[in-house]
C-alpha cells in the first residue's frame, strides 16, 4: 500500500470551506466480514489522519463477486440486502463510531419489489444514512443490475452539496451535468474498473470537472479486481491527486468548495463562464433526443429539491 499526499494551502489562507479527504484505493472485499475488515483499516487510518471529514472508498467494496456475469449474478442475488438490513446498519454504526463522513463505496441492494441494485451511500457522523443513490447506467451487458431512476445529492452542513454517481455513470454527460445543477460541488464517483478502458476515464473525470465546474472524485478499486489510478480534479480541470498505478493506495487532500464559487463567477482560467451563459430573452432550445427543451431560465445551477434519497 503506497501513499500520496496533495498540497496543503498555507496557514492564514483565505479559503473559508475546507474539507479534508481520503479516498482509499483498495481491493474489494468479500461479503463475509467485510464490514469488519473495512472498521479495522478505517480506524487506524484516522489514527494517522485525525482531521479527516470525509473517506471515500471504491465500488463494490464490500461486496465482491467473481466469475463469469452468470456466476457474478448469482453472488450478487444472494448476498443483496435492503438499506434497512444488517450490512447498512453495520457502516452506519461504523460511520458514527468514526465520526466522519462516509461513502463506503456501493453495496448490492434488494429493492422493495425485488429488484436488484448496485447502490451507493452516503453517511453522515452521526451515523445517519443520508443519501442511497441507485446507478442509473449500470454497465451492460456484465452488470446484472436494474438502473436507477434519480439523480441524488446530498448536504454537508456547513460545508456544501455533495453529488453520487457510480462508474460507468461516469460515461454519460447528463449525470454530473444535472448533479452540478442540483447544486453539488464535489461528485464522488466509486469505481471499480477493472479494464483498459480506465486511460479515458480519467479524461471524463478532467472534462466532467472541466465542463460543469465542479471537483470530481473517481475512487476506483485495486489490484487485482481495478486499474487503480484513481483522481481528484477540481473544478477548473487541475488535477489535484492521481495515483499512478494499480497498487493500493491512501489519497489525501484537503480541497476547498469555495474554488467552485470562484470559478463559476470569474470563469475557469478567468474567462469561461458556462453557467452564465443565458441573457434575459434568449430562446428556448429544442432537445430532440429528450423530447424537451433548454430553458434558459432554468440554467443556473442550485436547485435544492432533491431530497437525497435515491431509494425513495
Amino acid at each position: 500500500m503506497e501513499f500520496y499526499a496533495a498540497y496543503r494551502p498555507a496557514e492564514g489562507s483565505l479559503m473559508s470551506r475546507l474539507l479534508p479527504l481520503l479516498a482509499v484505493q483498495a481491493e474489494s472485499r468479500f461479503p463475509v466480514d467485510a464490514v469488519a475488515e473495512l472498521r479495522k483499516d478505517l480506524l487506524e487510518l484516522l489514527e494517522d489522519f485525525p482531521e479527516t471529514r470525509l473517506v471515500v472508498y471504491p465500488e463494490y467494496h464490500c461486496c465482491r463477486a467473481e466469475g463469469g456475469p452468470k456466476q457474478r449474478a448469482d453472488e450478487y442475488d444472494a448476498m443483496a440486502e435492503p438499506l434497512d438490513g444488517a450490512r447498512v446498519t453495520a457502516l452506519r454504526k461504523l460511520a458514527g463510531e468514526a465520526g466522519i463522513w462516509l461513502i463506503p463505496g456501493t453495496v448490492v441492494e434488494r429493492g422493495a419489489g425485488g429488484e436488484l441494485f448496485n447502490t451507493a451511500l452516503a453517511i453522515s457522523p452521526d451515523g445517519e444514512l443520508v443519501a442511497a443513490y441507485r446507478k442509473i447506467f449500470p454497465w451492460r451487458p456484465f452488470e446484472p443490475f436494474d438502473p436507477g431512476t434519480r439523480f441524488v445529492t446530498f448536504e454537508m452542513p456547513g460545508l456544501g452539496r455533495l453529488g453520487l454517481c457510480i462508474c460507468y455513470d461516469l460515461w454519460f454527460p447528463e449525470v454530473i451535468r444535472h448533479l452540478a445543477w442540483m447544486g453539488a460541488e464535489l461528485v464522488v464517483i466509486p469505481t471499480q474498473t477493472s479494464t483498459r478502458d480506465r486511460a479515458e476515464e480519467l479524461v471524463l473525470s478532467q472534462a466532467s470537472a472541466i465542463q460543469n465546474q465542479v471537483f470530481v472524485l473517481a475512487a476506483n478499486a485495486a489490484a487485482p479486481v481495478g486499474t487503480g489510478r484513481s483522481i481528484l480534479v477540481d473544478p477548473e480541470g487541475l488535477v489535484r491527486f492521481q495515483a499512478p498505478s494499480e497498487v493500493g493506495a491512501f489519497l489525501t487532500d484537503v480541497i476547498d468548495l469555495d474554488s467552485v464559487t470562484k470559478t463559476r463567477e470569474f470563469g475557469t482560467c478567468g474567462l469561461n463562464r458556462m453557467w452564465s451563459q443565458p441573457r434575459p430573452g434568449d430562446p428556448r432550445l429544442d432537445l430532440p433526443l429528450y423530447a424537451g427543451t433548454l430553458d434558459p431560465t432554468r440554467w443556473q445551477p442550485g436547485n435544492r429539491n432533491g431530497d437525497g434519497h435515491g431509494h425513495r
